[in-house]
């Protein structure tokens, strides 16, 4: 078993979005995105699939063609490879995020779009 020190908001070094990596094995790996009220959210499509559970902080986000308003408690299932993002955040985000297989590690199973 491991402890693991996630869930708090963490800013990046110039108050950007900033995404910490708190474990990572082949099939899985977690962190914390966090993003600052008013920030933008220029992330990418993952080779992964993907699921969001925010803690804390007001947003809306939108995949693929749809747009919710999000909020804790809020989980997000994200699909490999497409399009996602935060934006019109109102407070400071923090989200779990969960990537299968891990971040970085082999693509899930699926065709390029």
């Amino acid at each position: 078993m491991e402890i693991l020190d996630s869930g708090a908001f963490r800013p990046g070094p110039d108050g950007s979005a900033h995404y910490a990596e708190h474990l990572s094995v082949p099939a899985l790996s977690f962190g914390t995105y966090s993003l600052p009220a008013g920030s933008t959210d220029d992330q990418s499509p993952h080779l992964q699939d993907e699921v969001y559970v925010v803690t804390r902080g007001r947003a809306r986000f939108t995949s693929a063609d749809r747009t919710v308003d999000v909020g804790p408690g809020t989980t997000l299932f994200v699909p490999a490879r497409e399009r996602h993002r935060f934006h019109d955040i109102t407070e400071d985000v923090t989200a779990l995020v969960f990537f299968a297989p891990a971040y970085g590690g082999v693509p899930a199973p699926a065709e390029l779009d």
